[in-house]
């Protein structure tokens, strides 16, 4: 017997060193040893285990993994119901859940608990004496299916309660009940996802079906190899006077070894709340896991509970929706676009839907690769999604909804149609079809030049040599690039001199504020001339519009057919160009459109000094709103200077040298009221 009471003492001090590292690791995040030094101890466990297989425990770290696959998953009854919540998607809605739940407590409620909703598997883990006896998936609320086996092998459920503190010791007696969501991280489903592309498996969709998929596996080995995670939002004993609130609970579970949110918050008012509720809508793709909303619960257990429930939802709490990241949609058409460095790339018009907030009709398919991939057809009903990204993408068909007429897309077919004149071609491997006799250079220098000229911008001394001589010496990579240039960056080159530079940044510095049309115009859309960016500029007044118009807005305008409106729609939904249209709004070119209608029709003004009433941007605001533009220096174009107190001296002198005419503040009011 001695001999065997040494390994016993000696196990049973590893396994409670275990527990505490594992507490350190998975819910402090804040680890005392290296995984090293773990690694080294739980193998010795292993070893003890191995020749004393008589003092291995069902709670001892080494029997995370089950070595038998299961036949099915048998029923349990839930000791109380699994409820789910009711949704809300403003607000207002939550003002209008607080003041129906203060009618029916006929008592102030100002104190709440928050937290971000995680979207993965409900699940409950009952624990007898500290010990794990018992994992229950949601199921129907009454009844769930039990995957303890599975359960058991994800790392940071702790197989045995760890006690923190003495106040929670009384949890490690009789039963304990957490209830809490089993997600996965999206770093672990991206590194899943890079394994699935490099053995030429089908990608998973997300991670939420993927936990909940993993879960209910039969095979407690398949689940292991998975990086499931769960997190614990709620405590239950039979006592229910041994938790009080919501923020009790989660700082007892976090004592007794369960991870928890650490984003969650106790709230003093519904004005905290609410700052809660935008905080995360702003920061909630930064989230280590997938989220779609906010959990909002009245704190107090007692106040809860005499709130009752409706249906399935309980009263005392709703879940806060972010607008949707995912929808469906059907495809219209699939039309062209030829980006900046003459690849031609296909994109999929959509009747409108929103997503993530935001109306979207289109997304780019990328390449034929990409279609033959999707096996998407005009059509088809798909699924969108931004993801936490700007622009939308399309993630998969619903075949079961294709219609009969649905046929596949012919990319070369679809090229010669809606561009006659050019040819494309395919070399090797490269995924993408490219302009024939055209390179990224040849196509920058071409659209530069354009962009610059007397129709356009008509930025002065920005030449076809010039063009040249910036692209050549890697200075800009694309339009919007010209905007950035200091006259430093041109000192380097042979064909600027002093003089030349600051003449070039003076007129490149000149266009910031660009007349709408010459904008339009400038871009170098196909088909699109002088007279049909005067139609956009007065049909849609501003950049951002035009590029939300869908195909059928902009065929409603006379002259504009459907080779035309595609064109457009093609120029807007490419995402090079949906880049630079950020790019030179981040660089403050901001495209004016001149009101046929404002006292300012057609002026230019040049403001100097500081004004009295008004700050620089709303003299701006206020020269755009009635019909002019400004310009940073004079030219031969300015009509007028605004000056205030200490006015630019060499803007007075090169006023009076072209004739500028020179204004205050009150007669420059005067002229708008």
């Amino acid at each position: 017997m001695e001999t065997q009471r040494q390994p016993k003492n000696r196990l049973e001090e590893i396994k409670k060193l275990l527990l505490k590292y594992s507490y350190e690791y998975h819910v402090l995040d804040s680890p005392s040893v290296s995984d090293a030094v773990y690694d080294s101890l739980f193998g010795e466990l292993k070893k003890i285990e191995q020749e004393y297989p008589n003092l291995v425990t069902y709670d001892s770290p080494t029997q995370k993994v089950g070595n038998v696959p299961l036949d099915s998953f048998s029923k349990v009854n839930h000791s109380s119901r699994m409820l789910s919540l009711d949704d809300v998607f403003s607000f207002d809605e939550v003002l209008s859940w607080h003041s129906r739940i203060e009618k029916l407590s006929a008592k102030v409620i100002n104190d709440f608990f928050v937290d971000v909703k995680m979207d993965g598997l409900a699940c409950a883990l009952v624990y007898q004496d500290g010990i794990l006896t018992q994992a229950i998936t949601r199921g129907d609320g009454f009844v769930g299916e039990d995957v303890t086996m599975n359960v058991r092998t994800i790392k940071n459920v702790p197989l045995k309660l760890y006690s923190a503190s003495k106040e929670v010791d009384y949890l490690l007696k009789g039963r304990t009940e957490v209830r809490g969501e089993i997600i996965m991280l999206k770093k672990d489903f991206d590194a899943l996802n890079v394994q699935q592309a490099k053995q030429s498996k089908p990608l998973y969709a997300n991670p939420r079906n993927l936990a909940s998929g993993t879960i209910r596996q039969l095979d407690p080995k398949l689940v292991a190899s998975r990086p499931l995670v769960f997190k614990g939002y709620d405590l239950l004993r039979m006592d229910s006077q041994e938790v009080l609130s919501n923020s009790d609970a989660y700082k007892k579970l976090k004592n007794i070894g369960i991870a928890i949110n650490s984003q969650a918050k106790h709230c003093a008012s519904l004005n905290e709340v609410k700052k809660f509720v935008e905080h995360w809508e702003q920061k909630r793709h930064d989230l280590p896991f997938f989220t779609d909303g906010i959990v909002i619960k009245v704190n107090d257990k007692k106040t809860f509970k005499e709130l009752g429930i409706v249906g399935k939802q309980p009263r005392g709490a709703v879940a806060y929706k972010y607008p949707a990241e995912q929808a469906t949609t059907i495809v219209k058409d699939i039309v062209m676009s030829i980006g900046r460095t003459g690849v031609a790339t296909p994109v999929a018009v959509f009747y409108p839907v929103i997503v993530a907030g935001s109306r979207v009709q289109h997304a780019s398919l990328h390449n034929a690769d990409e279609i033959e991939r999707l096996d998407i057809r005009i059509g088809d009903t798909v699924v969108i999604f931004k993801a936490g990204e700007i622009i939308p993408q399309v993630e998969s068909v619903v075949k079961e909804l294709r219609p009969k007429n649905a046929k596949k897309f012919d990319f070369e077919q679809a090229l010669k149609h809606q561009y006659p004149e050019l040819e494309f071609e395919r070399q090797g491997d490269d995924a993408a079809y490219r302009m024939k006799g055209a390179s990224s250079e040849i196509i920058l220098k071409r659209s530069l030049a354009y962009f610059a000229s007397k129709p356009a911008l008509d930025i002065d001394t920005l030449g076809d040599k010039n063009v040249e001589a910036l692209v050549d010496a890697g200075l800009v990579s694309d339009l919007a690039d010209i905007f950035r240039l200091k006259k430093e960056d041109l000192s380097k080159l042979d064909r600027f001199a002093d003089i030349s530079s600051t003449k070039l940044i003076e007129a490149i510095g000149n266009k910031k504020s660009p007349s709408l049309d010459r904008f339009i115009l400038a871009l170098g859309i196909r088909h699109i001339g002088v007279q049909t960016s005067k139609d956009l500029a007065d049909n849609f007044q501003s950049i951002v519009d035009l590029s939300e118009a869908s195909i059928d807005d902009l065929e409603k305008i006379d002259g504009i057919g459907k080779i035309v409106a595609e064109s457009i729609f093609a120029w807007f939904s490419d995402e090079d160009n949906i880049k630079l249209l950020d790019k030179f709004e981040s660089l403050g070119v901001r495209p004016v459109y001149a009101s046929k209608h404002g006292n300012l029709n057609g002026e230019i003004f040049v403001v100097s000094g500081t004004l009295d009433t008004l700050s620089r941007d709303e003299a701006h605001s206020l020269i755009e709103a009635n019909g002019g533009s400004f310009q940073a220096q004079i030219t031969k174009e300015t009509t007028y200077l605004l000056v205030g107190s200490k006015p630019s001296q060499s803007k007075l002198v090169k006023a009076n040298n072209l004739a500028v005419r020179i204004i205050d503040e009150k007669t420059f009011l005067d002229m708008i009221k």
